[in-house]
């Protein structure tokens, strides 16, 4: 990643499988079957039969879906109890979502997508683009989220539910804050106490979203370019949030529902 702001770019080196893993990632997602089932079992878990009736197609077709769903780690499966029957109650495979799956797909597509990676393979790009507002469409009305990068709370997701929402570290003396402000461990030592804060996100009239350095010590930074202190910046999908540089610090990718289009892949 260079630090010019314009251009976010993420390069696969091509002697890796990055390339292979992603495109069998989004051969499972880019089906519409099987972003129904999600949505299906995304509350409660499910037989297979219950979810072949809810999305009208046949069990056997309903199951090879569910296989694909596994192989990536969004759905698990677990012995449950069928619904009563003529023959009784009778033991069977309930599927549901992981913990964090749906969180998982949107941190997964949005770095891959969002950050802009500079693919070889065009059309693999605009798979990528077209799974993910697939994705985005079938789950509309999620909150937009701020997502943390590395270190011990690595993938964590903050929604972003409120106008006005303070960044920084644990603070023993505030514990109340952490319900509507995106506090992180301690473990994140260059990043400010939530308290004073390092940074702030405010969401205006129209919208969109602004973040601010509070005056911290490690400062903040946008996409790689510091902002002054008080300096108010817009923030646009899969930008990516500093706080403080090195291993102490936190990085955040956001993901903002509805805000700027991303920029085609190179």
């Amino acid at each position: 990643m260079t630090n010019d702001d314009d251009s976010r770019t993420l390069i696969f080196d091509r002697d890796t499988d990055n390339l292979q893993e992603l495109s069998e990632y989004l051969d499972v997602l880019s089906s519409s079957t099987r972003l129904k089932i999600l949505k299906v079992i995304e509350r409660s878990p499910k037989d297979v039969r219950q979810i072949s009736a809810a999305i009208e197609t046949s069990y056997e077709n309903t199951k090879k879906h569910l296989d694909k769903l596994l192989s990536i780690g969004v759905v698990k499966k677990e012995a449950g109890l069928s619904r009563p029957t003529a023959k009784g109650i009778h033991p069977v495979w309930k599927y549901s979502l992981v913990p964090g799956g749906l969180e998982a797909i949107t941190r997964s597509l949005g770095l891959f997508s969002n950050l802009q990676l500079t693919l070889t393979d065009a059309v693999l790009a605009k798979r990528l683009a077209g799974v993910r507002e697939a994705f985005s469409g079938e789950f509309s009305g999620q909150p937009p989220v701020a997502i943390l990068l590395g270190g011990p709370e690595d993938g964590r997701a903050f929604p972003l539910g409120h106008d006005a929402i303070a960044i920084g570290r644990a603070d023993p003396d505030a514990p109340g804050r952490a319900g509507q402000n995106i506090v992180l461990g301690e473990e994140y030592a260059a990043v400010t106490r939530v308290s004073r804060p390092h940074a702030r996100l405010t969401r205006s009239r129209d919208g969109a979203w602004l973040i601010e350095d509070c005056g911290s010590t490690g400062g903040t930074f946008v996409n790689g370019t510091p902002l002054d202190r008080s300096m108010r910046r817009e923030l646009h999908d899969g930008d990516l949030v500093e706080l403080a540089k090195g291993a102490a610090g936190a990085t955040l990718v956001l993901v903002l529902p509805g805000g700027a289009p991303v920029r085609d892949a190179a």
